[in-house]
């Protein structure tokens, strides 16, 4: 399993979010994934942080659909691509109505629909460079001028089973929030695994993300997650992951422990199928700093042999 680290592990500052990118090949870890909510923009943040680093994956996880047009997103997935020098996956997703509706006022409706038109105009820009489509949704007929384009992988936030058929069936896998090994294992991989099966696709990725800290101090960390990543369990969306895994908050999804305990729990998202860990490491209690530390080095070492 690929493990890496998720750019909302670092403070909120450019500089913090390109340095979490060195510190992530420092430790040799394998990838540094980009949020997009209401800081830096992701795709920009990795194409810098690709001219910065040699080696690690650079991805978002994930960039908002409806904040930019197919046809955008694939001339600015393809910039950073070559930026990154063939080392950049997008990762994409419609997010949430409480973003896209109520504060930016879009519409929400067709979520699914909307994904699986969004593709269906951005992939043939990334892997041939022209589209002509007419759909519900989108409209679009043109063709890039980029010679030396080169194609990225495209992961979707599929939750819902709908949105898991579109990831096998068009896309190159799965980027899965707050889902744990049990309903990975039984859920999430077979679905999207059938799909591209009867797709006559690859086996897609399956990347996971969640919260991860090592510490000595179990029941604090528990806690500051409860503080923390309280806001994604208000979330629709989220709480139906949360409601298929049997549990209640997503601070119950956090992978936390020793080092031994982490490692464990995260042998069982490999075992379930995960192909990534996403890990979004956050501090925990007066020596936060070393737990941040422990955390990287535990997962480094981890990385490619789990």
């Amino acid at each position: 399993m690929r493990i890496g680290i998720h750019s909302f592990s670092s403070g909120p500052t450019f500089t913090e979010q390109i340095q979490v990118a060195l510190d992530a090949e420092r430790h040799g870890l394998d990838s540094c994934w980009y949020g997009q909510i209401f800081g830096h923009d992701a795709l920009t943040l990795a194409a810098l942080a690709g001219r910065e680093t040699e080696r690690i994956e650079l991805g978002t996880a994930v960039a908002q659909t409806h904040s930019r047009h197919p046809f955008h997103m694939a001339i600015q997935a393809i910039t950073t691509q070559a930026a990154t020098g063939g080392r950049f996956s997008l990762g994409i997703g419609p997010s949430h109505k409480v973003l896209v509706q109520d504060m930016w006022g879009l519409p929400y409706d067709q979520a699914a629909l909307h994904v699986r038109e969004y593709l269906s105009v951005l992939t043939p820009l990334l892997k041939e460079g022209r589209v002509a489509f007419m759909g519900q949704k989108f409209r679009a007929v043109g063709a890039l001028q980029i010679p030396d384009a080169r194609p990225c992988p495209v992961l979707i936030s599929g939750l819902a089973p709908i949105m898991l058929r579109i990831a096998g069936e068009i896309a190159d896998g799965t980027i899965l929030a707050w889902a744990g090994h049990k309903t990975i294992a039984t859920h999430y991989v077979p679905s999207v695994n059938a799909a591209a099966h009867a797709a006559g696709r690859p086996q897609p990725r399956v990347c996971v993300l969640l919260p991860v800290a090592v510490t000595d101090d179990v029941a604090a960390a528990r806690e500051q997650a409860a503080t923390t990543f309280e806001v994604y369990g208000r979330l629709p969306n989220y709480q139906r992951v949360l409601e298929r895994e049997g549990v209640k908050t997503p601070a119950e999804r956090a992978v936390v422990g020793d080092e031994a305990s982490v490692e464990r729990q995260v042998r069982e998202l490999s075992a379930a199928g995960a192909t990534d860990l996403i890990a979004w490491v956050y501090p925990v209690g007066d020596a936060a700093a070393m737990s941040l530390e422990r955390t990287c080095e535990l997962l480094g070492s981890l990385a490619g042999k789990v």
